[in-house]
């Protein structure tokens, strides 16, 4: 007789999934996608820079960029102040001075 209690619980399954479905949702729309367009963001910057751009490299150095060189323009050469000449890569440019400052 105590096996006489059965519950018949349909579609339980699928709510016990949904705070883990919403806790995914809030992840992605408050740190992947921003971070996503950061991304897409920088990376168009990258490519828009020019000779005489005043940049900065995630290693903090400043400098004004005097050439490009290689394959896609992948190097750079930036004058640092001082005379002081730097061959960089391209992907090492932490964004525009400009940009660095106002942040």
């Amino acid at each position: 007789m105590l096996y006489a209690q059965s519950s018949s619980q349909t579609g339980s399954g699928i709510f016990a999934f949904l705070p883990i479905l919403l806790i995914g949702a809030v992840f992605y729309l408050l740190i992947l996608r921003p971070q996503s367009q950061q991304k897409k963001l920088h990376e168009s910057s990258l490519k828009n820079l020019k000779k005489g751009d005043k940049i900065i490299t995630r290693g903090g150095v400043y400098g004004n960029i005097i050439n490009f060189q290689g394959k896609n323009n992948s190097k750079v050469t930036i004058d640092a102040g001082s005379g002081v000449k730097l061959n960089i890569a391209r992907s090492y440019i932490a964004g525009l001075a400009i940009n660095a400052e106002n942040e």
